[in-house]
């Protein structure tokens, strides 16, 4: 008997939104989940009084299907990211059936659920409202960082989260996006380009934020986390993630309000994949590790 847990399918969640957008004949960036819900006849409501920590719902009627999406989270972008969380367990193959079997089935979207069902539909919606091919031209006509990110965030309206992440599964830019709590680490994504640098240690969820940071020191003050106060600096990549190469980086940080959450993101220029990077002349270690040939196994 296989009792190994079932991973989430990140692949075919993605696979699942393109075909939408391809059956949708949608071609831009800015994309509307309501409106690719009322294809299907799938009625869309607020639902003020969502349980806590409920992001939505998907709910199922005989053959009719419908959802319901928090509003005590004032922010159009979560709010769009549930719905569109709602339409993955819709169209990801096998969700239905697993999820549907009461009628209803109550969501967590954002990225906080360890449950690869709900993983899946968040690949899905970071997938769908924030489309591959303009979303790299986007990202290729703009500098690494976090104004990147809050560009994007405005042309897909989305949130700063979703689209930090899908920025950096998606940059030829040298970036880490992670999300604290307090003293601890909750999530990190890292970039390919990042990924160049050996001997880095992955921020698991629940480590410490390491001290001498600038985050450790935002984090120090939870005002600066509620009041959505802003902090960056030069720091090294070895200040975070350990490795042999003395990479500069700069480290931008955000308090995200009622969320209770900071988000941090670490750009490292001498790991940029693009085209046109070029390593700093005075960073001698990231220069040799830069131009270091890598085979794929």
């Amino acid at each position: 008997m296989n009792t190994k847990p079932r991973l989430a399918r990140r692949a075919l969640a993605e696979a699942a939104a393109n075909a939408v957008l391809r059956q949708m004949k949608i071609e831009g960036l800015w994309v509307d989940p309501e409106a690719i819900a009322a294809t299907k006849g799938i009625m869309v409501q607020p639902k003020p009084d969502t349980a806590l920590g409920v992001s939505g719902m998907l709910i199922k009627a005989g053959d009719d299907f419908g959802i319901m999406y928090a509003t005590n989270i004032p922010s159009r972008g979560f709010q769009r990211f549930s719905i569109s969380h709602e339409l993955g367990h819709y169209f990801i193959e096998g969700h239905p059936e697993a999820l549907l079997t009461t009628g209803v089935h109550q969501s967590r979207a954002g990225f906080v659920s360890g449950d690869p069902f709900e993983q899946e539909a968040d690949h899905f919606a970071a997938a769908l409202l924030m489309p591959e091919a303009p979303f790299k031209k986007a990202i290729a006509d703009r500098d690494a960082g976090l104004a990147c990110v809050e560009a994007l965030r405005r042309e897909c309206e989305t949130s700063l989260t979703a689209t930090a992440i899908r920025y950096c599964t998606l940059t030829s830019d040298g970036v880490a996006v992670i999300c604290t709590t307090g003293d601890a680490v909750d999530w990190c994504f890292m970039s390919d380009g990042l990924k160049q640098a050996k001997g880095l240690t992955f921020l698991r969820k629940g480590i410490g934020v390491p001290s001498g940071t600038i985050t450790a020191q935002f984090n120090a003050s939870p005002e600066n986390v509620r009041t959505g106060q802003r902090d960056e600096g030069q720091k090294r990549l070895s200040d975070w993630m350990g490795g042999g190469g003395n990479y500069r980086i700069t480290e931008e940080v955000v308090g995200l309000g009622q969320y209770g959450r900071t988000l941090t993101i670490l750009t490292c220029k001498a790991l940029s994949m693009r085209s046109e990077a070029e390593p700093e002349d005075d960073d001698e270690d990231a220069l040799i590790e830069s131009w270091t040939p890598r085979f794929r196994k």
